[in-house]
């Protein structure tokens, strides 16, 4: 080869160098940061992580389930982002009508869906919680007037606007989204603590809490949805045993776990308030990560 050919292929080698180098350093720079994803939490005071200040007001606090539940999936998706959509004193009608909160789109109902269709494809988990709120007369069960008004009407019109929310989350957010909703614990087991009465309270509060908790379970398995058993969580069908619980005295196991993970025993100005306090709302959030979440 001669001395031009030499220097040809030398150029020739530098350029290939140069070429294959060049980009391999820029796609380096350059490289995607993965995409976001989504975890969209829907519902009522709980998902808002209410509770009283100390001057006995509720207030949005950052110790819901749902603020606690992303602490505990975040090390495993670190790209995951916490949406907060709920909304204190939120019923099944006023989720899918509005009129408590304010959102763009009317409601709640109308927030979630616009939502996970504009994310759809990076939203990876939607908790729900709503229906507490429904049952307006039903926790003093005071008369069988009130207690077959709540069996008869409130029931049933809560589960058939769950049904509708729903299905509207489900068909926005797709088939392979995951979505929990939840059972509830029981603040009026509280009722405990005063004597005869309170106790009959008690019991049949929790009677009754069992078969709406059933009814809402069935409408979470309809549209696929599992269901954190907060209800179970909270030993709310326990009368057996009994814990002593400072500043209250010893009750039975389900009563001790109100006590104790809500502000519903406690002295004014906190309370008495159903709200689930820090350690309330941790005990919730587990009941979600064991719902399959893990």
């Amino acid at each position: 080869m001669g001395p031009v050919r030499i220097a040809l292929a030398a150029a020739a080698v530098a350029v290939a160098v140069t070429a294959c180098s060049g980009p391999a350093t820029s796609a380096r720079s350059h490289v995607a940061a993965p995409p976001a994803s989504y975890y969209l939490a829907l519902g009522d005071s709980l998902s808002q992580g209410v509770q009283p200040d100390a001057a006995g007001t509720s207030v949005e606090t950052g110790q819901g389930y749902p603020d606690q539940l992303y602490a505990m999936l975040r090390p495993s998706q670190p790209t995951l982002q916490l949406v907060k959509l709920g909304c204190p004193g939120e019923t099944t009608a006023t989720m899918i009508h509005g009129g408590i909160c304010h959102y763009p789109g009317g409601s709640q109902l109308a927030a979630a869906v616009a939502f996970l269709t504009a994310h759809r494809g990076h939203v990876r988990l939607v908790t729900i919680d709503i229906g507490a709120n429904d049952p307006e007369d039903c926790g003093s069960w005071a008369s069988l007037r009130i207690i077959t008004h709540c069996v008869g009407t409130d029931f049933p019109d809560a589960v058939s606007n769950l049904n509708t929310i729903l299905t509207r989350v489900r068909a926005a957010a797709g088939p392979d989204v995951r979505i929990v909703g939840m059972s509830y614990y029981l603040p009026s087991l509280a009722e405990w603590r005063n004597g005869l009465p309170g106790q009959a309270v008690a019991w049949l509060s929790e009677k009754l809490a069992v078969g709406y908790n059933d009814l809402l379970d069935n409408a979470y398995a309809k549209s696929d949805v599992r269901v954190a058993n907060v209800f179970g969580a909270f030993q709310t069908s326990d009368f057996s045993g009994h814990v002593t619980v400072p500043g209250v005295g010893t009750v039975p196991r389900n009563v001790a776990l109100i006590c104790q993970w809500t502000w519903e025993c406690a002295s004014p100005p906190r309370g008495p308030n159903q709200h689930a306090n820090q350690a309330g709302y941790g005990a919730i959030a587990r009941a979600f990560l064991s719902a399959g979440l893990r």
